[in-house]
């Protein structure tokens, strides 16, 4: 039994070493939050969202650390993506929940440090009541499969 554990840790911690050697960092990179350089979210998020790559290309194949900024009352209808999805929230509250709809009844609100995973390929949703920071993580491609077709904002004309 003991050696079995010890075989997890080091298959384990090999993975961690793969997956941030794939994201070796080009450049030291030290920056306060009141330092962001915010742009415009990608359009697979409702309009109102601000974005900063702090590391890795969300659209490669490596690991990715975003911060998302959303405006008072944003919302996120239910999708998935097709790998773990990390959060972390920096300010103010981020309610969310799992199932095919946005349902407020079924969400957790999740305040200054709270985290959450998204599994992939599990239909999750969030929203916000007042204005929210994230940080967002994880192995890219980054992409959102809403579950109804009507919601993705980039039907929307």
């Amino acid at each position: 039994m003991r050696y079995g554990k010890l075989s997890w840790i080091g298959i384990s911690l090999g993975g961690l070493l793969v997956a941030a050697s794939a994201a070796e960092a080009t450049e030291h990179k030290i920056e306060n939050a009141s330092e962001a350089k915010w742009g415009a979210a990608p359009p697979m998020l409702p309009p109102g969202a601000k974005i900063e790559v702090l590391q890795g290309n969300p659209t490669g194949d490596a690991l990715y650390t975003v911060r998302l900024r959303f405006p008072a009352n944003y919302k996120i209808p239910a999708h998935s993506h097709p790998k773990d999805e990390l959060v972390t929230v920096l300010f103010g509250e981020l309610y969310m929940g799992m199932g095919d709809k946005l349902d407020p009844k079924g969400a957790k609100g999740l305040t200054v440090g709270g985290f959450g995973l998204m599994p992939a390929n599990e239909n999750h949703f969030a929203f916000t009541k007042k204005e929210t920071v994230i940080l967002l993580h994880g192995i890219g491609p980054v992409e959102f499969k809403y579950v109804n077709p009507a919601d993705d904002p980039r039907n929307k004309t």
